[in-house]
């Protein structure tokens, strides 16, 4: 059974930037993909960026944090970060490791508990 952890939000000022970091554990990730979602108040929750456990690493991020999140992976620590930069006050939310066999959605694969990020302007 899947497991994983998130750790690393936080309170952090307009323009500045935090790293989430996602622990996995109780499987084989070579062929996984993992990611990262978020939602906000009386929002529902969306898509951040994800990336390809195999070959080159292919990442995927949505439109409204491209140029300023990066997603990256640590294989020997099947770890997975979201190093966020330029943060502004719409940023704010609980983000969601997620991770999923690369047959399967990722949002039906498992998920994390959730770290808060908060933006203050």
């Amino acid at each position: 059974q899947v497991q994983l952890v998130e750790s690393g939000g936080g309170l952090v000022q307009a323009g500045g930037s935090l790293r989430l970091s996602c622990a996995a554990s109780g499987g084989t990730f070579s062929s996984y993909v993992m990611g990262w979602f978020r939602q906000a108040p009386g929002k529902e929750r969306e898509f951040v960026a994800a990336i390809r456990w195999w070959s080159s690493g292919s990442t995927d991020y949505a439109a409204s944090v491209k140029g300023r999140f990066a997603i990256s992976r640590d294989n020997a620590k099947n770890t997975v970060y979201l190093q966020m930069n330029s943060l502004k006050p719409e940023d704010t939310a609980v983000y969601y490791c997620a991770a999923s066999p690369r047959t399967v959605a990722l949002t039906q694969g498992s998920w994390g508990q959730g770290t808060q990020v908060t933006v203050s302007s």
